[in-house]
């Protein structure tokens, strides 16, 4: 168990205190077994310890992590009472009593939940047995807790219980009923009668009807009933059981393996089928036998008894008073079987394991406290508990001086005791009549600072002193002592604290909280010591938390002794976030909620806020207020799926939302609003087309949510009616073939699937034209070797004339219309569709260093318009597949890094792209630590690289002209400067082929 509380101590403990303790259990928790339905509904523990001061309790459940659910839980003194206890209750409780001179941990103690289930409902099966044969009726009893439950068989009816006897046995292990011979006589219903004593419930299962057949031979016995082997708790009392079948009735014998007789302790029942072993001892460990005989034969059986033990203290600890920086162990040994497992515990907190002492080289004030012992194995615990205290004082004969006057026999031996209280021991000296003495044949200052005198004369009369001394000093006592503050979170408090000391030690004021030590290394506590020369030790806590409320104790301490006093500091602030939250109700509309209180911070809370966040809330953070009225939420949308938190607010301020609920979904509702723009215009071939904007979807209030699209010529009397599925449809197409455009007018209705709300247009039903007019300025430009990107000028005037019975259809398609100019034929090009709000699209999937053609074309229900003028565009040559390869570094300047790599081999062919520049990065590797500097910086083509290509072409043009002129040579067109001019291009060629790296 790791405790949540440590307690701080006194720096160290005079000499002269010798009132206070820690504390002693006097009563500790038991484990209970608690019935649901009990009549006083709750759970006593009680927990009372002895202690000056009183002891402080708290008690820790390691069931539910340490968290106390104070509407059940209730803790008057040491004794918690919960009430109305539930399952959730259940687990293993520490009672923790606590004072300044330390902590202790009481035994653990157990909540379990007593139950006794009912048999099952499905029908028995008969029995049917010869007369004369041994039967067996299973009981199959039901789950129980505790598992202390007693057997007995109803015969016929209740109450009419089966009397057991040498012929009739019910085993109190399975529960089991046998009969060892079956006469006439046993025919009837049986029933197994399950009670358990301890929740005082019993139950019974269905009947089992036993039908004896007719007779049957004698046979002989045959033991049923075995007794497991058996490992008991030393001074325990065990059963072991022993039946058995046959005809005649067997006779059972029972005997100790290698035994004359049986223990003395030991006692026979129900006929000899059961041995009782009293008081059991680990003499009675062996080998038992049950022997089972009639006239037909016998049967036998063996098994075997083991006998272990509980922890028992052979060597424990006890209270102990000693000086600081001493040498002390502390031993505790105990017996048991099997070996207990030792641990050592200090102030609650577990420091050593697996060892039977505790030793300390060198006690300090910081080993003093309660210390405990404990010993366990699979049968119980037992538990050691002493208080270390760890003396300093400086020497005082108080409470023991040294004698005025003492009476000496002549040339006897005298003893003048000096034993003043003192930690650590001091250093003695004496003086006779102001004369230093020193050890001599006849004066020796003994250990413990007694004089003694041998061989007395007259002239050893005089005046003694005894002088005792030790590194304790004058007393330290605290003059301006913190006072009692309240404070505002995020606000500035200094608690007060200022002492008196000898000038000549050295003081340290130590300031904890809740009896934990400030650690004021740490900045995120706010905490700041303020410090002077003339003794003054205030604590200065900055930006003021909820956190910083407790009792702070500043302890003015010096290397002889110290000082303490107490404050309460109280932080108010906003409330802290409310607890879990439960959707007790739901509607359609609505729902109840229910949470729990959060901290208030000293500040009662003035309301609640609640927020709503639903599923199509466009941020995570996207809550709002809800309507309410007390706990109830309103206002909320039909079938939405929705969240839920709280907000505190006091006169403070709102603090921290609590966790948001789990998601819930409202009832489902007729919707109450339509779809809008509701319009229709005629298409081609008998088409009349209709559109409307879709109801959002937080408005569809249900799982089938549609629409109803109704309509009929102006001056018709019937409506045709088409049903839509999908609510985010937009737009729908009736088909007619015999439909014929005319100047009547056309209603149209859209509806709802579930309630019906009717929104009236009215239309020509025209034939819709196609657009007559094309994009224009259309551009296309390349982004990378399979990729473009396309803009152009949307249509404004669709060229119908017809734009009054248009109007409101908002998307308006075009196709963007690409293909490979000289490989691929028109029909065969790619296409993509945008809706009318984009005059921009992407192509993709294109192939690297072709030349397209690119168009864009209009169109509406009726068709295709016209296409714009076309685009020309080259897409770019593919990347370099392979990076360049480092060479070498060159030199390192302290400041620049000269790196050398080869040249990306280029493909004079076009199949990838030329490399315009290289990216060179880098890093830098801390010597010692983890140092991480990244850069990149681009380096531009070399001015030799701008040569080099120009230098390429030049000398190629050359080489080409070389050929040319020797053909021309051979006609008689040779130039003198032929000669030369092709010797340099061949000079250049070679070049830059070198440099190239080709």
């Amino acid at each position: 168990c790791t405790l949540q509380w440590r307690f701080y101590h006194a720096a160290h403990v005079p000499c002269e205190d010798a009132t206070g303790y820690g504390p002693i259990f006097e009563e500790e928790p038991v484990d209970v077994v608690y019935t649901e339905g009990s009549p006083d509904e709750r759970i006593s523990m009680n927990c009372r310890a002895r202690a000056n001061p009183p002891a402080l309790y708290r008690l820790v459940t390691l069931a539910l992590g340490h968290d106390i659910l104070y509407e059940h839980y209730s803790l008057v003194g040491g004794n918690l009472v919960i009430n109305n206890p539930k399952q959730k209750h259940a687990g293993t409780y520490m009672c923790v009593a606590t004072n300044i001179y330390g902590t202790v941990i009481s035994k653990e103690a157990r909540v379990r939940f007593g139950s006794l289930e009912e048999f099952s409902d499905e029908e028995r099966e008969p029995v049917y047995v010869k007369e004369g044969q041994g039967a067996v009726l299973l009981c199959d009893p039901p789950k129980a807790w505790p598992e202390a439950v007693t057997y007995r068989w109803i015969y016929n009816e209740f109450p009419v219980f089966l009397h057991t006897d040498r012929r009739r046995f019910v085993s109190q292990r399975t529960g089991n009923l046998y009969i060892s011979k079956v006469e006439a006589q046993d025919a009837g219903n049986y029933s197994c009668y399950v009670s358990s004593p301890i929740i005082g419930k019993s139950v019974f299962s269905k009947f089992i009807p036993l039908i004896p057949l007719p007779p049957e031979r004698k046979y002989p016995a045959d033991i049923k009933v075995k007794f497991p082997d058996t490992t008991a708790m030393l001074a325990s009392n065990i059963t072991l059981e022993c039946f058995a079948l046959g005809n005649p009735i067997p006779h059972i014998v029972w005997r100790k393996v290698d035994a004359t007789d049986l223990p003395a302790n030991h006692e026979i029942s129900e006929s000899g089928a059961v041995l009782h072993l009293y008081n059991i001892q680990y003499e009675d460990v062996g080998g038992y036998e049950c022997e089972a005989i009639n006239t037909k034969g016998k049967d036998w059986y063996k098994a075997w008894v083991y006998v272990e033990s509980a922890p028992e203290w052979a060597e424990t600890i006890n209270n102990t008073q000693i000086d600081i920086g001493s040498e002390h162990t502390m031993r505790c040994v105990a017996s048991g079987k099997p070996f207990p497992f030792i641990r050592w515990y200090k102030d609650g907190y577990m420091v050593e394991t697996q060892t039977c002492e505790l030793k300390f080289s060198s006690l300090t004030f910081d080993d003093s406290g309660m210390y405990q012992c404990i010993a366990e194995n699979y049968w119980g615990i037992k538990y050691a508990n002493a208080e270390l205290r760890v003396i300093a004082c400086a020497p005082t004969f108080e409470f023991n001086p040294v004698k005025k006057q003492l009476l000496g026999a002549k040339d006897g031996r005298v003893v003048i005791e000096c034993k003043p209280r003192a930690a650590p021991r001091p250093r003695y000296t004496w003086t006779k009549d102001k004369e230093l003495l020193f050890n001599n044949s006849r004066i020796s200052i003994n250990f413990d600072g007694s004089l003694e005198i041998l061989n007395a004369t007259k002239n050893d009369e005089g005046t003694y002193i005894c002088f005792a001394e030790n590194d304790r000093g004058k007393a330290t006592s605290i003059t301006v002592a913190p006072e009692d503050s309240e404070v505002k979170v995020g606000d500035e408090v200094v608690l007060s604290c200022s002492a008196t000391y000898d000038p000549m030690l050295d003081i340290t004021f130590i300031w904890a909280i809740d009896f934990r030590i400030i650690d004021f290394n740490a900045e995120w506590q706010h905490y700041e010591r303020v410090m002077n020369e003339d003794g003054n030790g205030d604590l200065r806590i900055k930006n003021a938390q909820i956190w910083h409320e407790g009792r702070y104790t500043c302890t003015a301490q010096t290397v002889v002794d110290n000082d303490t006093a107490y404050a309460d500091l109280k932080v108010v602030g906003v409330p802290g976030p409310p607890g879990v939250i439960r959707v007790e109700e739901i509607g359609d509309t609505w729902v109840k909620l229910l949470w729990s209180k959060g901290a208030e911070h000293n500040s009662p809370i003035l309301y609640y806020t609640i927020q709503t966040r639903h599923y199509w809330a466009l941020y995570e953070d996207d809550w709002r207020n809800a309507s309410t009225c007390e706990a109830e939420v309103t206002d909320l949308y039909p079938w939405m799926e929705y969240q839920f938190r709280i907000i505190a607010t006091n006169e403070y301020g709102s603090g921290e939302a609590s966790i948001p609920s789990l998601k819930i979904k409202t009832w489902d509702a007729p919707p109450v609003t339509a779809p809008t723009d509701v319009a229709g215009y005629g298409g081609r071939n008998g088409e009349i087309v209709i559109t409307w904007t879709p109801v959002q979807p937080w408005y569809f209030y249900g799982k089938k949510f549609g629409y109803i699209v109704a309509f009929k010529p102006h001056d018709a009397y019937d409506w045709w009616y088409e049903t839509i599925s999908d609510p985010e449809t937009r737009r729908y197409v009736h088909k007619d073939t015999y439909f014929i455009p005319t100047e009547e007018d056309f209603q149209v209705r859209d509806e709802n699937d579930t309630k019906p709300v009717d929104q009236l247009s009215v239309f020509h039903p025209h034939p819709f034209a196609v657009p007559t007019e094309p994009p224009t300025d259309v551009y296309a430009r390349p982004v990378s070797s399979t990729e473009a990107l396309v803009w152009w000028l949307p249509v404004v005037d669709t060229g119908t004339g017809l734009q009054q019975y248009i109007e409101g259809y908002q998307v308006i398609f075009l196709i963007v219309k690409y293909w490979r100019k000289y490989d691929d034929p028109e029909p065969g090009a790619n296409r993509i569709f945008v809706p009318a709000s984009v005059n921009q699209t992407r192509l993709e999937n294109m192939l690297p260093d072709s030349h397209y053609l690119i168009e864009v074309r209009a169109f509406n229900g009726a068709g295709l318009g016209p296409p714009g003028e076309h685009c020309e565009m080259f897409t770019k040559r593919p990347p370099p597949p392979d990076p360049p390869r480092m060479w070498r570094y060159i030199s390192w300047t302290g400041k620049w890094l000269y790196v050398w790599w080869d040249h990306i081999q280029y493909d004079w062919f076009g199949n990838v792209s030329f490399p315009l520049y290289y990216k060179a990065g880098y890093f830098l590797l801390g010597f010692g630590k983890k140092i991480s500097i990244k850069g990149k910086t681009k380096k531009s083509l070399a001015m030799d690289e701008t040569f080099l290509v120009f230098f390429f072409f030049l000398s190629l043009w050359g080489f080409f002209f070389f050929l040319t002129c020797d053909f021309s040579a051979s006609a008689g067109k040779a130039s003198t400067a032929t000669p030369t001019l092709s010797l340099v291009s061949l000079v250049l060629l070679a070049l830059c082929i070198v440099r190239a790296g080709i």
